[in-house]
């Protein structure tokens, strides 16, 4: 099926071309023959609107099976897709609103966008054999909670620099920030014994028995030792110190609700990436299931990247370049591609580069020759990138006295 892509579709076949919205979605049908069968229609984002759009294929009047192109907008169509691939399997064809885009440009209606504008985009690129294939169900649910995690480290960050604050206000110069002594950690048993401590008792200094208590993990007594004194260092609370400890209890209890889904997500995870191939990424040193799985989700599947090159540069981390005449100059990276793709190949590099020897020795040579930490770690990307799509796409899992034998050879 995939080589049937990049080819002209015959002028006789019936073209649907679909953009979806969130209560109805446009369609339009034609053929390189006839042109535009019958006029546009709104079908609503329901079963009854599927049902309807096999009812005007059916009637449409064109022999053989039609090819489908969607536009691939964030989520919107996603259980269209798949209900369009369930009834009409192999047919459908997802399209990036950026192809959508450059053909309104081609079109002559670039600043004018219209959902009957997007779809006559569609049917010119249909006609043209372009469009990708659906993913498979793992694979989509794998994106799905690889997007849901990153979105619940979001709020995580935002509501760990919310409690320092509350917790600083209650306790003044007890929660340093880095670089000004001891930094208390709030997702260790010390942070949220601290936390539990604090919004109980308004804020007044904790014991050391009294933090032992609320640990929610092991904690030493030495450590509880030291917050405690600290704590008795501090200035006496505010005036308003029962009323922020309220406060601070009902966000330490959204901290333990956060905590809970990111744990049920990764879980939910690794069973995902278990049904794909990107499970052999697991295999690198430093790439656990969290850095394996926000990569493959991206990058899967592998043949959609003839070499890569064409990887490396979807992930928006290869330099962008301009030539014209006899001018040509590169600049810094493009940027292009999708920001998670970029930052998921960012913390494999990061993770070889921590516990692979080999990217060890090549970071090394990289600070050795001046490269500054970003510029250095951008480079051993490129290189994790190859390794990586040698991996996803011969699934072998990986060897370090064979990379080394590799590189050797200047593969």
């Amino acid at each position: 099926m995939a080589s049937q892509l990049q080819r002209a579709v015959p002028l006789e076949t019936l073209l649907v071309a679909i953009d979806p919205a969130k209560v109805s979605h446009r369609v339009w049908l034609a053929t390189g023959e006839r042109g535009l069968i019958g006029e546009p229609v709104s079908l609503p984002a329901f079963r009854e609107g599927i049902d309807q759009l096999a009812h005007l294929i059916a009637s449409s009047g064109v022999a053989g099976e039609p090819v489908i192109g969607v536009e691939a907008t964030g989520a919107l169509h996603r259980p269209l897709t798949a209900e369009l691939e369930r009834r009409f399997p192999g047919r459908v064809r997802l399209l990036a609103p950026s192809e959508t885009k450059a053909a309104r440009t081609q079109l002559g209606s670039r600043r004018f966008k219209t959902d009957d504008r997007d779809c006559a985009a569609l049917v010119w690129l249909l006609r043209q054999g372009l469009g990708r294939l659906p993913q498979s169900p793992a694979l989509d649910g794998l994106l799905g909670a690889v997007r849901h995690r990153r979105q619940l480290v979001a709020e995580l960050k935002i509501l760990r620099q919310r409690l320092h604050g509350q917790l600083n206000a209650l306790c003044p110069g007890l929660s340093a920030p880095p670089g000004h002594g001891r930094m208390l950690d709030l997702l260790r048993p010390s942070g949220q014994a601290v936390l539990a401590y604090a919004a109980a008792f308004a804020g007044r200094p904790a014991s050391v028995r009294s933090l032992l208590a609320r640990a929610p993990g092991r904690l030493s007594r030495s450590s509880a030792s030291y917050w405690a004194q600290r704590w008795r260092r501090c200035l006496p609370p505010p005036s308003d110190a029962k009323l922020r400890a309220e406060r601070l209890a009902l966000d330490l209890e959204r901290l333990q609700a956060l905590l809970q889904a990111l744990a049920a997500v990764d879980a939910q995870t690794a069973a995902l990436l278990a049904q794909t191939g990107g499970q052999v990424l697991t295999s690198l040193p430093g790439v656990a299931v969290v850095r394996a799985a926000a990569f493959a989700a991206h990058s899967l599947p592998i043949e959609r990247y003839p070499s890569p090159e064409h990887l490396y540069s979807a992930t928006g981390l290869a330099p962008a370049s301009y030539e014209s005449g006899a001018l040509s100059r590169r600049g810094g990276i493009s940027r292009q591609g999708l920001a998670e793709h970029r930052d998921a190949l960012m913390a494999i590099a990061w993770g070889l580069s921590l516990s692979a020897p080999a990217f060890r020795e090549r970071a090394r040579e990289l600070r050795e020759r001046g490269f500054a930490p970003m510029q250095a770690r951008v480079a051993l990307a490129r290189h994790a990138c190859r390794l990586c799509y040698a991996l996803l796409h011969n699934q072998e899992t990986y060897d370090e006295a064979r990379y080394r034998q590799g590189r050797r050879r200047g593969r």
